[in-house]
């Protein structure tokens, strides 16, 4: 007990004097009390994908850092260990993702670029070298570890069929359902049997259908889902390779032996994310509230052998988008944008869901929740707050207190960095909110210009996360406001609706109501306001422009969508758009007269 206390002690010497070296350290660098400037942005480590080993000890991370000589991110795999915090890393020079362990956890697989494609790799953790197992002449989009077997079954895209004679000069090929810079027919993506160790792989799925492929910005694929015993995955099987037509999506379960497919639940559209339970016995599975696209996803769960399927996360009412199986088979972590963060909860299969406590910390969930989850139900996640860059955490267990494992960002953490606050107001019958950046050295008795910055989407939301671009702004002394209007996915189904064929007027004025509050409060010189915003924000940056022209002295649209019909006609979602517009404008007629009105 005296040798504990004794290394206890050392420990917390060591770790007091590691802090006051690095503020020594800052201090000397001119770091002390600088702010946040484009040369720190470039200096964020990101951290995605972790992977938490079988026996719990461990997690593999994908690191990634700035390359500005090559233009891209470098990522390596690395391997933190849970009690110690010791990090080893475990890739070098190799542009890698999807960490995947082995069920016995004495391998990791993950993928790594070859020659402009990606391709499987299997590490032994007991040490050598890395081994290729597969070499697609297209490359590797996802993968999964067959239970109970040295097999790795993975989803790639058939090869385009070789032309020979006159017939290879013949470039033609009929467009359907995708968009205009296609140069050349999609091909199906379908699934292949490999052995762990490699060798030549087994064709199991075939035919003009495909499996999903993600295109960014965009959730993940919908992974491969196996049984306990390793003879069925769970897959979604869409109709087509065009993206136009990737909502025709059904859960189907795949006999890996012999190839033959069955759906489960009937339905013919707008089924995602199939995931099989540890007992085997039921699959959850993404589908949109009463089918509709413009309402919030939904986890379902039936029987696996087949049949209906029922929302289980109604009661939560958000956008759900990650559904993890608990190690019991009888409830779910589930997460969802909520609020100014995001939320996780514990759902049952049959019964009310219960919220965890994450504090400060913002789980990352671009699309979807970072996150994995232990055999024992240990969880593991990246998250942010506002003053941190993304970091790793770690639950021993989901009634437990939360830990940070990692501190790859604390330079940054360091320097003087503007207020982050979350803001309310009200607007036609719609209670909204959105987060304020404040300079760096804001003072309540002066104005300052501002910057209203709209997040894309629409199905998406601001929080209360490190933000690079906020930072960046407020550092030179902007207020830096990021609205949550209607078709946001954070306060519900009705708010989130609420946008459908409305994608201007209404959300606009959501916007310029939370701006009209910030006015009130004094703080914001009127003379000197801008706009901005991606994607969808680049959309109602232009739509500010036009109806408040008045408001603005600067304005940047990023990837803005400024005719509808272009969008349908050539984007790549293409006739999907629809959905969102109240129908098509060529063959529903209550909508040709209001597209020919725009």
């Amino acid at each position: 007990m005296v040798c504990s206390r004794r290394f206890l002690e050392v420990r917390v010497y060591c770790c007091l004097f590691a802090v006051r070296l690095g503020a020594l350290l800052l201090y000397a660098a001119g770091m002390w009390g600088a702010r946040f400037g484009i040369e720190h942005a470039g200096r964020i480590v990101r951290l995605s994908d972790p992977q938490i080993s079988p026996d719990g000890a461990s997690v593999a991370l994908v690191v990634s850092r700035a390359n500005y000589e090559e233009n891209r991110f470098d990522a390596e795999l690395v391997l933190v260990d849970i009690r110690t915090r010791a990090q080893r890393s475990l890739t070098h020079g190799r542009r890698v993702s999807q960490p995947r362990w082995s069920p016995d956890g004495k391998s990791l697989a993950f993928l790594a670029t070859i020659d402009g494609k990606a391709q499987m790799f299997v590490l032994p953790m007991a040490g050598g070298e890395a081994q290729q197992v597969t070499k697609s002449a297209i490359g590797i989009q996802q993968f999964a570890w067959r239970p109970g077997a040295p097999q790795i079954a993975y989803v790639a895209a058939d090869e385009p069929p070789k032309l020979t004679g006159e017939e290879r000069h013949n470039k033609a090929f009929e467009i359907q359902h995708n968009h205009f810079l296609l140069l050349e027919a999609p091909q199906p993506a379908h699934i292949w049997l490999v052995p762990a160790t490699g060798g030549s792989p087994k064709r199991v799925t075939s035919g003009g259908w495909t499996l999903p492929m993600s295109l960014p910005p965009s959730p993940p694929s919908s992974p491969l889902s196996w049984s306990p015993d390793g003879k069925r995955l769970a897959i979604v099987k869409i109709a087509t390779p065009y993206t136009g037509d990737s909502d025709r999506s059904t859960i189907q379960t795949l006999d890996v032996e012999t190839g033959a497919m069955r759906a489960l639940t009937g339905r013919e559209k707008n089924e995602s994310q199939p995931l099989l339970s540890p007992d085997g016995a039921r699959v959850a599975h993404w589908h949109p509230r009463d089918g509709d696209t413009k309402n919030v996803n939904e986890i379902h769960v039936g029987p696996a052998a087949g049949g209906p399927t029922a929302s289980i996360t109604r009661g939560i009412d958000r956008n759900v988008q990650r559904a993890i199986w608990m190690p019991d088979s009888r409830s779910m972590l589930v997460s969802a944008n909520d609020g100014t963060t995001v939320g996780l909860w514990v759902q049952p299969i049959d019964g009310p869901a219960r919220r965890l406590d994450t504090g400060k910390v913002v789980p990352t969930a671009a699309f979807w929740l970072d996150a994995s989850m232990g055999a024992k139900g240990a969880l593991v996640f990246t998250g942010s707050e506002s003053g941190r860059p993304a970091e790793l955490y770690y639950l021993a267990s989901l009634e437990g207190r939360l830990e940070r494992l990692t501190d790859y960002n604390g330079v940054v953490t360091a320097l003087e960095l503007g207020r982050v606050e979350k803001i309310e107001w009200e607007n036609e019958g719609f209670r909204m909110d959105g987060v304020l950046t404040y300079p760096p050295d804001f003072s309540a008795g002066r104005k300052y210009p501002l910057v209203l910055y709209i997040h894309g989407g629409p199905r998406s939301a601001s929080r209360q996360s490190f933000s690079n671009r906020a930072q960046l702004l407020a550092s030179q002394g902007w207020i830096v406001f990021e609205p949550n209007y209607r078709g946001s996915d954070n306060l519900g189904n009705t708010f989130q609706a609420a946008i459908w064929n409305d994608a201007g007027a209404g959300p606009g004025r959501d916007v310029m109501a939370g701006v009209e509050l910030l006015v009130k409060r004094g703080s914001v010189d009127t003379t000197r306001m801008a706009v901005s915003g991606w994607s969808y924000g680049g959309y109602m940056t232009t739509w500010l422009l036009g109806n408040y022209p008045e408001r603005w002295k600067a304005a940047v649209a990023g990837a803005a969508v400024t005719d509808w019909m272009d969008q349908y006609n050539l984007g790549d979602a293409n006739v999907r758009r629809g959905s969102a517009m109240g129908g098509s404008p060529y063959t529903d007629a209550k909508r040709i007269g209001s597209y020919a009105a725009q």
